[in-house]
């Protein structure tokens, strides 16, 4: 089988790799049809941040269940499924309250071990989540992505008539203002420094734009100043000086949702540290995308969104390929972060 294989110093290369089997009763294997690239894998390629290689990477994935082991009875050859990436261990007390990105003992399919970017892989029944007919394989890799703002969503106790302002319009934040917009968000605002994807956000669900590259905290600070109150900032950018923003434009007693994963220190004066104190900001870290009865409340919800229509992928795509278009892609990137997601297509021009 063709397997995008990363190897350290950045290589990314197309390698014939045997194929995998099924060897326990819980194990099935999957065609895979779709996968996607996350924002995490860069540094993992580019920046010696895997735990090992050479490694296959991909967890945002969906593919076609062609064999189950003797004790998977819930699922069938032909059907879609999508990647559920973490493999907490279901016995430690995190685990026992449902706290399933808490657990110690987790391994992570695409990280710790090899993921989807192969042309088959087994995968444990608990990692797979069965897929609604009608959705295609592109739908069913976007449904991890898609979980990260909806996990969020559900800490902060939902987006309904709340105002929902996202500082980064990647794909984290174009997927959650579509979301937002779906799930009844009274209004969304969109903040970036991209003219280009602030006016994809305006196509995709955001009412209200502001470029941070123009604008100052203040300014923005006034703009929303008739929408201060119940709001809730989801930011998705991950950069000490988005989350600076999130707290200075916050109205009184807003939620910050941070999601961003940050690669260089956040430091915060005296000044900007009281705003939390004095605008009694409720700051919610957000963990991957798990809640509730595995894999979680936020799977439903993404089911759902996508079974009403509700959630455009096409204008979030920058290229879907085989796995050489692929690696030419990926490699292109340098280290620099997407401007448009990249997947990864072993469909063969099949449709399902």
């Amino acid at each position: 089988m063709k397997s995008v294989v990363v190897h350290a110093g950045g290589r990314v290369l197309v390698e014939d790799k045997p194929l995998p089997h099924i060897k326990s009763a819980d194990d099935v294997l999957v065609k895979v049809y779709c996968s996607g690239l996350c924002g995490s894998d860069i540094p993992r390629i580019f920046h010696e941040g895997a735990h090992f290689y050479p490694i296959t990477l991909g967890h945002e994935f969906s593919g076609i269940v062609t064999q189950t082991g003797s004790g998977v009875t819930d699922l069938k050859a032909g059907d879609l499924v999508s990647c559920v990436p973490l493999q907490p261990c279901f016995n430690c007390p995190e685990c026992n309250r449902q706290l399933w990105s808490q657990c110690k003992n987790y391994h992570f399919i695409g990280s710790r071990s090899h993921g989807g970017n192969s042309e088959y892989i087994t995968v444990p029944r608990n990692n797979l989540f069965r897929l609604p007919e009608g959705t295609t394989p592109t739908e069913g890799a976007f449904f991890e992505p898609m979980t990260v703002s909806l996990h969020t969503m559900v800490l902060a106790g939902g987006c309904k008539d709340k105002d929902v302002i996202i500082i980064g319009a990647g794909t984290i934040g174009l997927l959650a203002m579509q979301c937002a917009a779906a799930l009844g968000a009274k209004s969304v605002t969109a903040i970036d420094i991209n003219p280009t994807r602030l006016e994809l956000s305006r196509t995709l669900g955001a009412k209200y734009t502001y470029n941070s590259a123009e604008m100052s905290a203040d300014d923005i600070s006034r703009e929303l100043d008739e929408r201060r109150f119940d709001q809730l900032i989801l930011e998705t950018a991950g950069s000490p000086q988005t989350v600076e923003l999130a707290i200075k434009i916050a109205g009184p007693q807003a939620q910050i949702g941070l999601i961003g994963t940050l690669h260089n220190d956040l430091s915060l004066n005296a000044q900007t540290f009281g705003l939390i104190l004095r605008k009694e900001l409720k700051i919610l870290g957000s963990w991957m995308n798990y809640s509730g009865q595995w894999p979680g409340v936020e799977w439903d919800t993404a089911t759902r969104l996508f079974t009403a229509g509700k959630i455009n992928l096409s204008a979030l795509i920058a290229v879907q390929g085989e796995p050489q278009v692929y690696a030419n892609a990926v490699t292109a990137l340098d280290g620099k972060p997407m401007n448009g997601k990249i997947m990864l297509d072993f469909s063969d021009n099949e449709t399902h």
